[in-house]
């Protein structure tokens, strides 16, 4: 039989892709994804069920209450599914290995290009959740951490990537402000999953940071994706995060990616060289499974 691994948050955009890339990164492999509507990850006695049925040799734990917005709205919500659902989980799998999908904002964005080793300072519930969670799961010296950068990919429900959400945006003639100086390493999900993938396989506990190789301002990456979808041409503006009115924002949150991009058969790609990229399947850049092994 094959070992199984166990991937939660599968209606999600990085679940989403861990499920369907599995033919190609890890075909000895039998994959099952898990969505919110098969199992309340806060429920114990339901994970435990789960955890039973399946009794997977990997997990992967990409579920998360992740809009920021809502994590301040809710925040003993964001609570039970980041926290106290990880936690459930990671002892189940104490003798697993175990994944668990972090974020660059466990830091307050103030110096920028960020390394493992740098002490974390969350400004929103949303990163001082996935903060916490984090020392749940390192507890364990066999299980691992990733903190991933800004997304771009597909998702199932269409609605999960910060590019879904600019150009469901566009569509309904809202403008958006997008600042010249609030920074990110964005990274195609294609490329981020085969490193989960890769690094699951090789059973690597530890903290790791994974994001793109270039550092973006948020206006830059816009200009980019426009060029890519028109129809955002006319619903971007530059501005600055020191005129935003709202919740502390993270203004750089670059991350250095070299102890993982060490361990990877592949190089972590740009934005910028991803997207200027011609895709060979003809769709978007990072939806190109060839593309990533380029």
């Amino acid at each position: 039989m094959k070992p199984v691994a166990l991937v939660t948050g599968a209606a999600g955009l990085i679940g989403g892709y861990l499920v369907r890339t599995a033919p190609r990164w890890v075909p000895d492999w039998d994959v099952r994804g898990v969505t919110r509507d098969e199992v309340d990850l806060t429920d114990h006695g339901q994970v435990e069920r789960l955890w039973n049925r399946h009794r997977p040799d990997l997990v992967i734990h990409c579920a998360a209450l992740s809009r920021t917005g809502l994590c301040e709205q809710e925040p003993e919500r964001a609570r039970q599914i980041n926290v106290e659902a990880t936690r459930s989980l990671a002892d189940l799998a104490k003798d697993v290995p175990f994944i668990f999908l972090s974020t660059d904002q466990v830091f307050d964005g103030a110096k920028g290009q960020y390394v493992e080793t740098d002490a974390v300072r969350p400004l929103n519930v949303y990163g001082k959740t996935k903060a916490e969670a984090e020392q749940v799961v390192l507890a364990n010296p066999a299980h691992a951490v990733v903190r991933i950068a800004l997304t771009a990919g597909t998702s199932p429900t269409r609605d999960r990537s910060f590019v879904e959400d600019m150009v469901r945006t566009a569509a309904k003639g809202t403008m958006m402000t997008l600042f010249t100086d609030e920074f990110r390493c964005p990274l195609p999900a294609g490329a981020l999953v085969r490193a989960l993938w890769e690094i699951g396989l090789q059973g690597r506990p530890g903290l790791y940071h994974l994001g793109g190789r270039e550092r973006l301002s948020r206006w830059e990456i816009g200009e980019l994706l426009a060029a890519r979808f028109p129809e955002l041409r006319s619903s971007i503006r530059p501005g600055s995060v020191a005129d935003y009115q709202g919740p502390p924002r993270p203004p750089d949150l670059s991350m250095c990616s070299d102890t993982i991009q060490a361990l990877l058969s592949f190089r972590l790609p740009g934005f910028r060289q991803w997207l200027t990229e011609k895709p060979s399947n003809g769709g978007d850049p990072w939806d190109d499974p060839s593309a990533v092994a380029r």
